[in-house]
């Protein structure tokens, strides 16, 4: 019933966003210039498409390099500079990375190490779970840390049901754990550029429309006090809130971990080949603003380490054996290549809604209003926030971040200060199963019921807002002046 009633959606979805599109873009209710009602129809049609996943969303990302050329908007040539911008090569280059930590393992053997460090009592297991999940999103997809982390969580939850039948403490140190992995995996992102894709997005809005940079250790200096302050929130929700186990003693679970980290065995060399690479990348992402300083002549960008560190595992031999590389290309198979189409799709609308005086209208919309500056900031983030349970993050920061910059312009207040909270609001999905792959993977594991989701996801939810509200009064004002 419920798969029915998703094709229809889709079917729906399909013929309604070209058909608004044609609509729109001929009867022109907002009476704006030819290009502009050109630009406004089509972010209607791939938002329709984006909404309702009709075709893939890294399609629908394409369709500007189609429409803009054929209705004289922008040339091919400027519409395609978007989908090469420095941003996308900065994912790519994180994308890389992540792939050779999880093609050597590293990743979990950094799950486990951390696990193994934190835990103890129930409540320390699943810190250790959501610490490790958080740290492992900071560098690769939410959905691979969450693919990392269920199975290992899966197997000290079956220590529970082989040692007796799961009582109300077992099952509330289960829902702990799989909660606990998802939430962590969707905050965890928000501490690093390269941690989601949303992020980066709004750096390549930036960097293109205002000619704003921030660099990979000025973005950690907001995102990672924020994730540590956000997993603290899901912590004591989870433990002390929802789900207590006061009489749960699981001793046995350090054995599982253990035994987990025995059977990796020793760091071997393709491990410690991709952790040098690994940790030397991070080292120049938070120290380049120095070597740029010491060395003028010796120009580092995010996106120049980012893609030096992917030439690196494709490059440089392990053990200097000429045959041994930890990267082939055949590899990149697995590599998100849609996502960079997405970004090339959003800054490409952003630019066309700038060029066109759509984001000029807003502004001037925003200015006449009577609403306080502070109602209008929180109405954006609970927007974002809310809708991003129900379609992709990354489209909707695409779509929405040039609004917003717009808004904020109209309320005379930086830019940065308005899209920044906005932005993270996008990461802060915790209600609905298929507001994010974590979710959707952890309710697949058939511990959760949709209703535990819910109930538990909407008071973090609002609980993120009031944080996000804290940042941007008190926090983003002192880093970004």
């Amino acid at each position: 019933m419920v798969k029915s009633k998703n094709n229809l959606v889709r079917k729906i979805g399909l013929i309604s966003g070209p058909l608004f599109f044609i609509i729109l873009s001929n009867l022109n209710f907002f009476n704006f210039n030819n290009s502009a009602i050109i630009v406004f129809s089509l972010a209607v049609w791939m938002l329709i498409w984006w909404v309702t996943e009709s075709i893939s969303i890294s399609v629908t990302a394409l369709l500007p390099l189609v429409i803009f050329p054929i209705f004289d908007v922008m040339d091919m040539n400027s519409v395609g500079a978007n989908y090469g911008s420095s941003i996308v090569f900065l994912f790519f280059g994180g994308f890389v990375l992540a792939l050779g930590l999880e093609k050597v393992n590293l990743h979990k053997r950094i799950a486990l190490y951390i696990i193994s460090k934190v835990g103890g009592t129930p409540n320390r297991i699943i810190m250790g779970f959501m610490i490790s999940t958080a740290f492992l999103s900071m560098w690769i997809t939410n959905t691979a840390s969450t693919v990392v982390m269920l199975p290992i969580a899966i197997s000290v939850i079956k220590l529970l049901i082989d040692k007796n039948e799961f009582n109300r403490d077992d099952n509330n140190f289960a829902l702990s754990v799989m909660l606990g992995i998802a939430f962590s995996a969707n905050a965890g992102g928000i501490a690093t550029i390269i941690g989601t894709p949303p992020n980066s997005v709004l750096i390549g809005l930036l960097e293109n429309e205002f000619n704003i940079k921030i660099t990979f250790l000025k973005w950690m200096v907001i995102g990672l006090p924020f994730t540590i302050l956000l997993l603290s929130i899901i912590y004591f929700v989870l433990t002390r809130i929802f789900f207590t186990n006061k009489n749960l003693s699981i001793d046995a679970s350090k054995s599982i971990i253990k035994l987990k980290l025995d059977e990796l065995g020793a760091l071997n060399s393709r491990e410690k080949h991709v952790l040098k690479i690994f940790c030397f990348t991070v080292f120049l992402w938070i120290f380049r603003g120095l070597i740029n300083s010491i060395f003028p002549n010796f120009i580092l960008t995010d996106s120049i380490i980012s893609v030096s560190a992917a030439i690196a595992l494709f490059a440089i031999p392990i053990n200097f054996n000429p045959q041994d590389f930890v990267l082939k290309w055949k590899d990149t198979k697995n590599l998100s290549w849609g996502i960079l189409l997405l970004f090339g799709g959003g800054l490409s609308l952003a630019k066309a809604m700038s060029e066109t005086g759509i984001i000029l209208s807003v502004t001037e919309f925003i200015t006449n209003t009577n609403l306080s500056v502070f109602i209008i900031v929180l109405m954006l983030i609970c927007l974002m926030l809310f809708m991003t349970e129900l379609m992709s993050n990354v489209a909707l920061v695409a779509v929405l971040a040039p609004v917003v910059a717009g808004v904020a312009i109209g309320l005379d207040i930086p830019i940065l200060h308005l899209l920044i909270p906005v932005t993270i609001a996008s990461s802060c999905a915790f209600m609905l199963p298929m507001a994010t792959p974590p979710n959707a993977i952890v309710f697949a594991s058939g511990y959760i019921k949709i209703y535990d989701m819910v109930r538990v996801g909407i008071l973090i939810n609002f609980l993120s807002i009031l944080l996000l509200i804290i940042f941007y009064k008190f926090f983003i004002p002192i880093i970004f002046k």
